[in-house]
């Protein structure tokens, strides 16, 4: 290290030598112990100078998403849309004849949509957008929870105006769900986090934060007020999704994203939920709505769906032939019901009933209502056999003659 050439106070001399000896050795030592504590303050940084780890799962997001997602279900609902065309000949003769050749035929289109809910009681309630769940002919609604057990939901009431609606699952013991008693206080600026089905993709998330308040849109000639703004992405599939605080905290319900301005102008960062409050006072009114309706049917009619029996197993639509429709007909009053429509290629269309005919008897039984029919046939299921007395009986008692045709159920 370092070296001095001066006596060894051993070897002897004077003692003036000695004392200056000592006294230039001090200086010495101090300096040599100075470099040794600097040496050592940086081969060994101090404890305190180490950054603190983080542990992923305990930061405050993971934890509300955690709380909140087993709550959360994908809804798959499927619909059939009935339209009317007819062919275009008929089109062109009615331009110079005035009348069409013939009556037009009924298409059907089966239509899917996706769209996600969260679970609002354990037993089973379950609160989306109204768009994601409006009612339509034949529609079914299938739920997948969070554990990937999938359930038949059925629609129990829903407000057009406020874009909410209530569907009910059954299972077997109590569910996890979110609670519209805590909800978060809703301030400017606080995070939030939008959980949802964006795309079909279960367990999605995104994050952002509130960005406004009492917002009135527009979006696909559909009028929403009072929404909360946020800047988390809201994509096709978190609809009826529930947008949560870092506690947790219901923030709102995911409803819309406007893309474009009504004036054609892209956008960024504008997605709107319906407030918590709101999805909570809503709730509450449609509870009280399904404590009013009676349980659901089990057994062979459990299936039934909107638009009936009828048309479920033989393709038919019915109405009811009321006095003022019988005596614009021309049938007689009081008897029978409509055929409003034939599903084309089904049992009734292969046997040839037409929309217009009138249905006077099924079996041995007199039928002048469509919930008598769909009575009589709900002991009904596939493969089953099914006598319709079927025809036209004018006011004066003649019309197309009534037969007897025996139907099977698809």
């Amino acid at each position: 290290m370092f070296a001095c050439n001066v006596k060894d106070e051993n070897r002897g001399g004077s003692d003036l030598e000695l004392l200056n000896l000592r006294r230039a050795r001090r200086p010495l030592q101090g300096f040599l112990i100075a470099f040794a504590v600097a040496s050592t303050a940086f081969a060994q940084p101090s404890p305190t100078s180490t950054p603190s780890s983080v542990n992923p799962a305990s930061e405050p997001a993971v934890l509300a998403v955690a709380k909140v997602l087993p709550a959360v279900v994908n809804i798959n609902t499927e619909r059939i849309v009935r339209r009317q065309v007819r062919d275009p000949f008929d089109d062109f003769a009615a331009q110079f004849f005035g009348v069409y050749r013939n009556r037009p035929r009924e298409i059907r289109q089966r239509l899917q949509s996706l769209g996600t809910g969260f679970l609002v009681d354990p037993s089973g309630y379950i609160v989306t957008n109204e768009h994601v769940v409006e009612r339509a002919a034949d529609l079914k609604i299938e739920v997948i929870t969070n554990d990937n057990k999938s359930y038949k939901a059925r629609y129990i009431t829903g407000d057009p105006k406020k874009d909410l609606a209530l569907i009910k699952i059954d299972a077997d013991k109590p569910l996890p769900f979110v609670n519209l008693h805590d909800i978060s206080p809703n301030l400017l600026g606080e995070t939030v986090i939008v959980v949802g089905n964006a795309l079909g993709y279960g367990s999605s998330i995104s994050r952002g934060v509130l960005s406004g308040m009492k917002r009135d849109i527009t979006v696909d000639n559909v009028d929403y007020h009072d929404l909360i703004q946020t800047d988390a992405a809201i994509n096709p599939g978190n609809s009826g999704g529930p947008l949560v605080d870092l506690e947790g905290r219901l923030v709102g319900m995911s409803s819309a994203k406007m893309a474009f301005t009504p004036q054609g102008v892209p956008t960024q960062g504008l997605g709107f939920a319906i407030p918590a409050e709101v999805v909570r006072q809503t709730v509450e009114q449609f509870k009280k709505i399904a404590d009013k309706q009676p349980p659901p049917k089990t057994g062979a009619g459990a299936q039934e769906n909107d638009s009936g029996r009828a048309a479920a197993l033989f393709g038919l639509q019915l109405q009811d032939l009321t006095n003022d429709l019988a005596d614009a007909l021309g049938y007689a009053r009081g008897r029978g019901v409509l055929i409003s429509a034939v599903e084309p290629d089904s049992p009734a269309d292969e046997a040839g009933f037409e929309r217009g005919l009138v249905i006077y008897r099924i079996g041995k039984y007199d039928v002048n209502s469509v919930k008598e029919v769909e009575r009589l046939l709900a002991g009904a299921d596939t493969g089953s056999s099914v006598d319709f007395a079927v025809g036209i009986i004018g006011r004066s008692g003649r019309g197309r003659g009534v037969e007897t045709v025996n139907l099977e159920a698809r």
